[in-house]
């Protein structure tokens, strides 16, 4: 498609913010119009990137599960986090993506507790590896104006 979804929302949101919104008459008018221009810019960059992010986040989970399994004494555990490592995503649809990304993250949640009751110096850094990995998720789904 020429122009690009995320191309048209810019510009339609750009089109109301600074052609439209002047225009109405009241307060209330201009409040709705701008939170729906904000809304369509916050939806172009999820049209950009949004399957990106999550095709690498769902990847950098299922690495975390493989190099953490080994070290999982609960073999439950261990089996999910080896299963999940070699499980791929359905296709490159929000949806489907999404879906993976919740399996994989509830996954990850069991990793956490089992992880903190652990002691040592090899737990310590798993979580380590954990909490990186979550910055590095959280950094990239971080939203700008602009």
């Amino acid at each position: 498609m020429k122009p690009a979804s995320a191309q048209i929302l810019g510009l339609s949101a750009g089109k109301m913010l600074s052609e439209i919104l002047p225009q109405l008459p009241s307060q209330f008018a201009q409040g709705s119009t701008s939170l729906v221009a904000f809304l369509m810019m916050f939806c172009a960059q999820e049209a950009e990137r949004g399957a990106e992010i999550r095709v690498n986040e769902n990847a950098a989970m299922r690495k975390l599960f493989a190099e953490l399994a080994p070290m999982v004494g609960d073999a439950s555990l261990k089996a999910k986090l080896e299963d999940a490592s070699k499980s791929k995503d359905a296709s490159l649809k929000t949806s489907d993506l999404d879906a993976a990304n919740y399996k994989l993250r509830r996954v990850l949640i069991a990793l956490q507790i089992h992880i903190e009751d652990m002691q040592g110096e090899k737990a310590r850094g798993a979580e380590k590896h954990i909490w990186q990995m979550l910055r590095v998720a959280a950094a990239a789904r971080v939203v700008t104006i602009g």
